[in-house]
């Protein structure tokens, strides 16, 4: 098959069809563009969630004598706003349990670390986070929690770590900030399927522009083909230049895909807006990332279009 009739071919088509190709290729980035992006939004709640699960601990609250009392007046229906702390209604904690705890804390393979932090520390970090609040002004050392600050070896696993110690005698409450990640993860989640739904919509949009696209190259040179057939082409001879077609303009949506995936991650996340410079707790990801996503772009923009106009051709093209 001769080289030069293939991409006079495609010219012919493209030429006849520019507005419908325009579609296409813009139908093609936008839905690529989704897809590459919903791929760096997973990467990018997997370093959150490595980075920050690696941070936080779970925090074991023990019962001083003000939870004690709180729990005394609850338990005599003094004070119906007492109810939570009924946890603390055998006393404060006492020596013997606050060891014993600490021992079973250190026993576990899952625990990395243990720290033991008193009601004075307790106080001076609410101090020096709060210590402009009106309540700050009310608040004594005695009724600051002391606690145990636990590092764990596999943060995802701190469930275990509260269903061994809520509820122990001298436990106030077991407390982690994982409930909270847990929330903002979700709703990146939700975001990422939005955007994957998004893609869904778009790739639709775009397989019927192209199938619409090769129906009516397809009729428009319904003359070329006939002659072609009756001096004896195959069926892949006559199909070649239409397959072409609608692979150039899904690779070239795939590279504007491939531009606006670039584009964002150096004006947004490194330049420009430079959320890597304004938002340092967040462990963004990098242009390795990227870079991994964009191959996987251009395949499915080279080979989407291939198939879909295949398919049409089989229909609306009989050779």
């Amino acid at each position: 098959m001769r080289a030069q009739f293939v991409m006079s071919e495609i010219g012919v088509g493209l030429r006849r069809n520019l507005t419908m190709t325009f579609a296409v290729i813009i139908s093609v980035a936008l839905s690529l563009a989704l897809f590459g992006g919903s791929l760096l939004m997973r990467d990018q709640v997997s370093a959150m969630k490595g980075y920050w699960y690696d941070k936080v601990n779970v925090s074991i609250y023990l019962c001083n004598e003000a939870d004690a009392k709180d729990s005394a007046d609850a338990k005599n229906g003094q004070d119906a706003g007492a109810a939570g702390s009924a946890v603390c209604s055998k006393g404060a904690v006492t020596a013997e349990q606050k060891k014993a705890i600490e021992a079973d804390l250190k026993a576990m393979d899952l625990v990395e670390s243990v720290r033991y932090e008193s009601t004075d520390e307790a106080y001076k970090h609410y101090k020096e986070r709060f210590g402009h609040t009106a309540l700050a002004s009310v608040i004594t050392p005695d009724q600051m929690p002391d606690s145990f600050r636990v590092k764990l070896k596999q943060p995802e696993k701190y469930k275990v770590i509260t269903s061994s110690f809520a509820g122990r005698d001298g436990v106030q409450s077991v407390e982690d900030q994982h409930n909270q990640l847990d929330n903002l993860f979700g709703m990146l989640s939700a975001l990422n399927w939005a955007a994957l739904g998004i893609m869904l919509i778009m790739l639709v949009v775009a397989l019927l522009l192209i199938v619409n696209t090769v129906r009516v190259s397809a009729f428009s040179r319904r003359r070329e083909t006939g002659i072609m057939r009756l001096v004896g082409a195959s069926s892949f001879y006559i199909q070649v230049p239409f397959i072409m077609e609608a692979a150039f303009a899904g690779l070239i949506g795939a590279v504007v895909a491939c531009g606006m995936l670039g584009v964002g991650q150096y004006f947004v996340i490194d330049h420009g807006v430079a959320l890597r410079a304004k938002m340092e707790l967040i462990n963004f990801i990098g242009w390795d990332s990227v870079l991994t996503k964009l191959p996987l772009v251009l395949a499915i923009g080279v080979l989407m279009p291939s198939l879909a106009a295949f398919v049409a051709l089989r229909k609306y093209l009989k050779v």
